[in-house]
């Protein structure tokens, strides 16, 4: 595959993955919360702040998916290892913590002052080791790219 045609891909997944949250975040998690208050109405007092906690959890999410069109743009100009791409990727591991931290620490307070369910911090925690495990990704990935841009550059120097 062509860099030209890989970065076309790339844009097109982020594309995709960035319609398939705004149809999460905008009409899945209401409609859930929804659902949730016709089967408990206790809940209604909490639908509105959980909202809220969801949306914001939705901001690193999509710088994410920003840093990621930065790098599928150096792939379509052949410079995949890059030390902006290596740069992108750090930055996508410290967003994917900052998400972890603040959504685990949002799960927390909000069992304390009992405005949510054992359960949902089980199902919190669960996503927050996804978001830990994807986070340690980008940054070995971040790792790697920035030492094959090391070799490139070493490489070009080479007659």
């Amino acid at each position: 595959m062509k860099q030209k045609e890989l970065a076309f891909w790339l844009k097109f997944v982020i594309i995709g993955t960035a319609l398939c949250g705004l149809v999460i975040y905008a009409l899945f998690f209401p409609h859930i919360t929804g659902y949730l208050i016709e089967q408990n109405a206790i809940l209604e007092k909490n639908e509105l702040p959980w909202l809220i906690i969801l949306w914001i959890s939705a901001i690193p999410c999509y710088l994410v998916l920003m840093f990621g069109w930065f790098i599928a743009n150096n792939i379509g100009k052949d410079n995949s290892f890059s030390v902006a791409n290596a740069n992108h990727l750090k930055w996508v591991s410290y967003l994917a913590l900052i998400d972890v931290a603040y959504f685990f620490t949002v799960n927390v307070i909000m069992l304390i002052i009992d405005k949510s369910h054992p359960f949902i911090m089980a199902v919190g925690l669960v996503v927050c080791f996804a978001g830990t495990a994807f986070s340690v990704c980008a940054a070995a990935l971040s790792h790697l790219v920035k030492k094959a841009s090391e070799i490139k550059e070493e490489n070009d120097f080479t007659i």
